[in-house]
Protein backbone atom coordinates (compact mmCIF):
# COMPACT_ATOMS: atom_id res chain seq x y z
CA UNK A 1 0.00 0.00 0.00
CA UNK A 2 0.99 3.40 -1.02
CA UNK A 3 2.23 5.92 1.92
CA UNK A 4 0.66 9.57 2.09
CA UNK A 5 3.95 10.60 0.85
CA UNK A 6 3.75 8.52 -2.18
CA UNK A 7 0.26 9.28 -3.08
CA UNK A 8 0.88 13.24 -2.26
CA UNK A 9 4.30 13.30 -4.56
CA UNK A 10 2.56 11.48 -7.76
CA UNK A 11 -0.32 13.71 -7.53
CA UNK A 12 1.79 16.57 -8.09
CA UNK A 13 3.79 14.99 -10.66
CA UNK A 14 0.70 14.14 -12.59
CA UNK A 15 -0.36 17.78 -12.29
CA UNK A 16 2.83 19.02 -13.53
CA UNK A 17 2.44 16.78 -16.79
CA UNK A 18 -0.97 18.20 -17.18
CA UNK A 19 0.14 21.34 -17.02
CA UNK A 20 3.21 21.02 -19.31
CA UNK A 21 0.81 19.58 -21.37
CA UNK A 22 -1.19 22.79 -21.55
CA UNK A 23 1.63 24.97 -21.49
CA UNK A 24 3.22 23.13 -24.88
CA UNK A 25 -0.50 23.48 -25.97
CA UNK A 26 -0.35 27.33 -26.02
CA UNK A 27 3.08 28.12 -26.87
CA UNK A 28 2.15 25.79 -29.87
CA UNK A 29 -0.85 26.92 -30.92
CA UNK A 30 -0.25 30.70 -28.98
CA UNK A 31 -3.82 31.87 -28.59
CA UNK A 32 -5.98 30.59 -31.55
CA UNK A 33 -9.35 29.52 -32.28
CA UNK A 34 -10.86 28.14 -35.40
CA UNK A 35 -14.14 26.43 -36.12
CA UNK A 36 -15.76 24.51 -39.24
CA UNK A 37 -17.86 27.23 -41.77
CA UNK A 38 -21.70 26.57 -42.29
CA UNK A 39 -22.67 27.82 -46.01
CA UNK A 40 -26.42 27.86 -46.15
CA UNK A 41 -28.68 29.44 -49.11
CA UNK A 42 -30.28 33.20 -48.21
CA UNK A 43 -33.66 32.99 -48.63
CA UNK A 44 -34.23 36.59 -47.12
CA UNK A 45 -32.54 38.03 -49.75
CA UNK A 46 -33.92 39.20 -53.30
CA UNK A 47 -31.10 37.34 -55.45
CA UNK A 48 -29.71 34.26 -54.92
CA UNK A 49 -27.63 34.86 -52.07
CA UNK A 50 -24.93 32.96 -50.00
CA UNK A 51 -24.06 32.50 -46.32
CA UNK A 52 -20.99 31.63 -44.90
CA UNK A 53 -20.66 31.20 -41.10
CA UNK A 54 -18.15 30.45 -38.67
CA UNK A 55 -19.03 30.64 -34.87
CA UNK A 56 -15.04 31.19 -34.06
CA UNK A 57 -11.77 32.13 -35.14
CA UNK A 58 -8.31 33.93 -33.84
CA UNK A 59 -6.57 35.17 -34.93
CA UNK A 60 -8.43 37.45 -37.85
CA UNK A 61 -8.78 35.03 -41.03
CA UNK A 62 -8.99 35.85 -44.84
CA UNK A 63 -12.56 34.87 -46.41
CA UNK A 64 -11.95 34.17 -49.80
CA UNK A 65 -14.87 32.81 -52.14
CA UNK A 66 -14.45 30.17 -54.99
CA UNK A 67 -16.33 28.62 -57.50
CA UNK A 68 -15.93 25.51 -60.03
CA UNK A 69 -17.55 26.94 -62.90
CA UNK A 70 -15.73 30.12 -62.46
CA UNK A 71 -12.32 29.30 -61.44
CA UNK A 72 -10.12 31.96 -60.79
CA UNK A 73 -12.87 34.24 -60.45
CA UNK A 74 -12.17 36.93 -58.48
CA UNK A 75 -15.34 37.61 -55.97
CA UNK A 76 -14.47 40.41 -54.13
CA UNK A 77 -16.63 42.89 -55.69
CA UNK A 78 -19.95 40.94 -54.97
CA UNK A 79 -19.40 39.17 -51.55
CA UNK A 80 -19.20 41.10 -47.83
CA UNK A 81 -17.64 39.83 -45.23
CA UNK A 82 -17.78 40.91 -41.23
CA UNK A 83 -16.18 39.72 -37.99
CA UNK A 84 -18.39 40.06 -35.11
CA UNK A 85 -16.40 40.19 -31.51
CA UNK A 86 -17.44 36.86 -29.72
CA UNK A 87 -19.33 37.69 -25.99
CA UNK A 88 -15.88 36.36 -23.95
CA UNK A 89 -13.97 39.24 -26.44
CA UNK A 90 -11.32 36.64 -27.93
CA UNK A 91 -12.69 34.99 -30.58
CA UNK A 92 -15.18 36.32 -33.48
CA UNK A 93 -17.77 35.06 -35.30
CA UNK A 94 -16.92 35.03 -39.39
CA UNK A 95 -19.57 35.96 -41.56
CA UNK A 96 -19.54 35.82 -45.28
CA UNK A 97 -22.19 36.66 -47.78
CA UNK A 98 -21.97 35.82 -51.50
CA UNK A 99 -24.42 37.62 -54.19
CA UNK A 100 -25.71 36.80 -57.57
CA UNK A 101 -24.62 33.04 -56.97
CA UNK A 102 -26.13 30.62 -59.86
CA UNK A 103 -27.82 27.41 -59.56
CA UNK A 104 -25.89 24.64 -60.52
CA UNK A 105 -22.65 25.80 -59.59
CA UNK A 106 -20.21 24.52 -56.83
CA UNK A 107 -19.11 27.80 -54.00
CA UNK A 108 -16.41 26.98 -51.64
CA UNK A 109 -16.01 29.56 -48.61
CA UNK A 110 -12.02 29.20 -48.04
CA UNK A 111 -11.73 30.95 -44.09
CA UNK A 112 -7.97 30.67 -43.18
CA UNK A 113 -5.31 32.35 -40.39
CA UNK A 114 -1.63 31.10 -39.65
CA UNK A 115 -3.28 28.11 -38.02
CA UNK A 116 -5.52 26.45 -39.77
CA UNK A 117 -7.98 26.70 -42.91
CA UNK A 118 -11.26 25.81 -43.11
CA UNK A 119 -13.57 25.45 -46.21
CA UNK A 120 -16.91 24.78 -46.56
CA UNK A 121 -18.68 23.86 -49.81
CA UNK A 122 -22.11 24.25 -51.62
CA UNK A 123 -23.97 23.33 -54.69
CA UNK A 124 -27.24 24.49 -55.48
CA UNK A 125 -29.74 22.94 -57.64
CA UNK A 126 -33.55 23.17 -58.50
CA UNK A 127 -34.10 20.04 -56.86
CA UNK A 128 -31.04 20.04 -54.11
CA UNK A 129 -28.79 21.52 -52.10
CA UNK A 130 -25.21 19.73 -51.10
CA UNK A 131 -23.03 20.90 -48.24
CA UNK A 132 -19.77 19.58 -47.39
CA UNK A 133 -16.99 21.30 -45.33
CA UNK A 134 -13.39 20.42 -44.02
CA UNK A 135 -10.69 21.89 -41.42
CA UNK A 136 -7.14 21.61 -42.23
CA UNK A 137 -4.33 22.33 -40.22
CA UNK A 138 -1.19 24.47 -41.15
CA UNK A 139 0.87 24.97 -38.34
CA UNK A 140 2.45 21.85 -38.12
CA UNK A 141 4.40 22.61 -34.95
CA UNK A 142 1.08 22.96 -33.51
CA UNK A 143 -0.42 20.03 -34.58
CA UNK A 144 3.51 18.08 -33.57
CA UNK A 145 2.23 19.42 -29.54
CA UNK A 146 -0.71 18.44 -29.53
CA UNK A 147 0.58 15.29 -31.06
CA UNK A 148 2.96 15.11 -28.26
CA UNK A 149 0.83 16.02 -25.57
CA UNK A 150 -1.70 13.48 -25.93
CA UNK A 151 0.87 10.51 -26.33
CA UNK A 152 3.09 11.49 -23.98
CA UNK A 153 -0.43 11.68 -21.55
CA UNK A 154 -1.96 8.65 -22.51
CA UNK A 155 1.52 6.62 -21.65
CA UNK A 156 2.00 8.17 -18.53
CA UNK A 157 -1.54 8.27 -16.77
CA UNK A 158 -2.09 4.20 -16.89
CA UNK A 159 1.34 4.27 -15.21
CA UNK A 160 0.13 6.47 -12.24
CA UNK A 161 -2.20 3.76 -10.23
CA UNK A 162 1.24 1.32 -10.27
CA UNK A 163 3.61 4.17 -9.36
CA UNK A 164 1.58 4.91 -6.69
CA UNK A 165 1.51 1.28 -5.05
CA UNK A 166 5.44 1.47 -4.96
Amino acid sequence: MASLGQILFWSIISIIIILAGAIALIIGFGISAFSMPEVNVDYNASSETLRCEAPRWFPQPTVVWASQVDQGANFSEVSNTSFELNSENVTMKVVSVLYNATINNTYSCMIENDIAKATGDIKVTESEIKRRSHLQLLNSKASLCVSSFFAISWALLPLAPYLMLK
